[in-house]
């Protein structure tokens, strides 16, 4: 098991949008076997975008590590044991953090309610290695309520994030405004006909209407306030502010040919 340092920021300004969706999608269902460019090829972006939205993941707190899945009954008859216990509310997170250290324990959830607000995950060579395992948990000033030996375990990545039985859009986020007026947020697509463009070539060669405006440019982690010499890259996401509202096409020039 592998996770990354704690320092990791936890604040909720980084927005997800349907790239990270993808890519947590991705690594859920096997992270070791899982490549950047196998991603990439999936979701129809660069490599190195994939590459960047992980460590920005990592950044803030949202990927937190990669864990081994292992079949410790295939290692010498090993026993897997859940220990359901009640833990005083007020020292719940201080004994959770004991309670880790303890030789055997591989997992410790800890719960917002109910009597049985901890559950303890351990590994024992044998049942009376699980009873020591138990003394030591009590030790700390835990009750245990219930346990039971694990039969199986699967993991599955989390459906909502994965792909559909449509291609991969462009992730949007319309935001309607007092009147007609519209906030789309929209990642620009590497065929886009406005990609290595500035936005004056842009507006020379009338790929963006004249009611709309871009705000903001994201690039990497960095958000750019766009002047005319601003040229819009593929993987950009980009802001867009429309006064009469977004019409079928006006988005076109970001999302290239596959548009909708």
């Amino acid at each position: 098991m592998h996770e990354w340092p704690r320092e990791t920021r936890t604040d909720s300004s980084y927005r997800v949008d349907e790239i990270d969706r993808r890519i947590i999608h991705a690594l859920m269902a096997d992270a070791r076997e899982t490549s950047a460019p196998m991603i990439a090829e999936e979701v129809n972006v660069s490599a190195g975008t994939i590459r960047n939205r992980i460590r920005r993941l990592k950044e803030h707190g949202i990927l937190t590590g990669y864990h081994a899945k292992v079949d410790f009954e295939r290692i010498n008859g090993r026993l897997t044991n859940l220990f359901m216990c009640n833990a005083p509310f007020e020292k719940r997170e201080v004994i959770a953090q004991q309670v880790r250290a303890l030789p055997g324990v591989i997992n410790v959830r800890e719960l917002i309610g109910g009597r049985m607000n901890l559950h303890v995950l351990a590994i024992g060579t044998d049942t009376d290695d699980l009873h020591r395992i138990g003394r030591s948990i009590a030790e700390l000033g835990v009750e245990i309520e219930d346990e039971v030996l694990v039969q199986n375990e699967w993991d599955v990545p989390y459906a909502p994030f994965g792909p559909d039985d449509q291609p991969l859009k462009p992730p949007t986020d319309f935001i309607s405004l007092a009147g007609d007026s519209e906030v789309v947020e929209v990642t620009v697509r590497t065929d886009a006909p406005v990609a290595g463009l500035t936005l004056q070539e842009a507006g020379r060669r009338d790929l963006l209407d004249e009611d709309v405006l871009i705000i903001t440019i994201e690039r990497e982690g960095t958000v750019l306030t766009p002047h005319g010499d601003t040229e819009i890259r593929s993987d950009d996401v980009v802001t867009v502010f429309a006064q009469a509202g977004i019409d079928d096409g006006a988005l076109d020039a970001f999302l290239g040919e596959e548009a909708s």
